[in-house]
């Protein structure tokens, strides 16, 4: 498994490293003990923020009540807290 996906008893948590300002919101590949994602969303008021979620949501095929953020709600190293998928699943179509 990776260093950033972790299974937990309700689904997954997801280290994230977040790159606002991108062209396109996508993932960027491993950064260390992180997932590099790029959002397309700035920085400002939690935009950025609500497109990561928006992302992962629809990526997992989870709705978007089932992901949260936990921690890093103001920086660029982030959790998210993803319910209702496993960790395989998830990394199959994280890495997808």
């Amino acid at each position: 498994m990776t260093p950033w996906l972790r299974e937990t008893a309700r689904g997954v948590s997801i280290a994230v490293l977040v790159a606002p300002r991108a062209s396109r919101t996508a993932v960027a590949g491993d950064a260390g003990d992180r997932l590099r994602i790029r959002v397309a969303a700035p920085p400002v008021e939690g935009a950025a923020n609500e497109e990561l979620i928006r992302f992962l949501a629809r990526t997992l095929g989870l709705p978007r009540a089932s992901v949260t953020l936990t921690a890093g709600a103001a920086g660029r190293r982030k959790t998210v807290a993803a319910e209702g998928i496993g960790a395989e699943a998830a990394l199959r179509l994280l890495s997808a």
